[in-house]
């Protein structure tokens, strides 16, 4: 009788990324990636190497990460689900469990992920965004930064809009096909839509947003910054917590 062969497994996951180190395994803290790998040693009884779409920071939350894994399981995707979520804590849900193609992998497969950085424009913080929103109390020039948003949609070099050294990623360049501002209530959304990100790039983008609107630079200033492929003091990177990777297409 011939062993059954492994499955190739697609999880959309959600989280509170407040209490953890970012998505990727670290020595010094608990990682969403460690907590999927031991839930499924639980379920399996092996030791499964769980792959992310991306790695999300610590502090960064998710609405729609993916990840993949592959095992030899008689169990459906919807016991898989339910098992995985009896075995991770309330702050980490999988909201789906499918099985895919033999060659899907989280990261590799992806061709366009969405994030989702939200603001919290009221004179006093709301305690109950404080978690998910950057408080901001000064006027916000919202048409500004619609301007210098249209600036960086398309193909460019975002070495300037990058926390990491040059030679972190191979390759700089990335195409970004929607950067939108929208207010409602209170509450800003600054949504960015590319083909991939560099390190710490849509935090850097809002840093940047965010200068604008408060009028300490113009939309010409951040495209020379941009033109100049190289990081300045001018940029500043957005805090963590209000940061949500969104959606990830394939």
């Amino acid at each position: 009788m011939s062993e059954s062969k492994p499955t190739t497994f697609k999880l959309v996951i959600a989280y509170d990324g407040t209490n953890y180190a970012g998505w990727q395994l670290q020595p010094n803290g608990v990682s969403i990636q460690e907590l999927l790998e031991k839930a499924l040693a639980k379920i399996s009884g092996e030791k499964i190497r769980v792959h992310g779409s991306g790695r999300t920071d610590a502090g960064v939350h998710a609405r729609g990460q993916v990840a993949s894994f592959s095992l030899t399981t008689h169990h459906s995707p919807l016991t898989l689900k339910r098992a995985l979520n009896a075995n991770l804590p309330e702050d980490v849900r999988v909201l789906s469990c499918s099985r895919a193609d033999t060659d899907f992998h989280a990261r590799f497969s992806a061709k366009a992920k969405a994030y989702r950085y939200q603001i919290d424009c009221g004179e006093v913080a709301d305690p109950f965004l404080l978690r998910y929103t950057l408080h901001h109390p000064r006027p916000l020039d919202i048409v500004a930064m619609k301007q210098a948003a249209k600036l960086l949609v398309g193909k460019h070099d975002f070495t300037a809009l990058s926390a990491g050294s040059p030679s972190r990623d191979e390759n700089p360049v990335r195409t970004i096909s929607r950067l939108t501002i929208a207010k409602r209530g209170r509450v800003m959304t600054i949504t960015v839509r590319a083909n991939g990100f560099l390190y710490k790039m849509v935090r850097s983008i809002v840093g940047a947003l965010l200068r604008v609107g408060e009028g300490r630079m113009t939309a010409e200033q951040l495209r020379e910054i941009l033109r100049g492929k190289k990081r300045t003091a001018a940029i500043e990177t957005a805090p963590a917590h209000g940061l949500f990777l969104w959606k990830v297409s394939y």
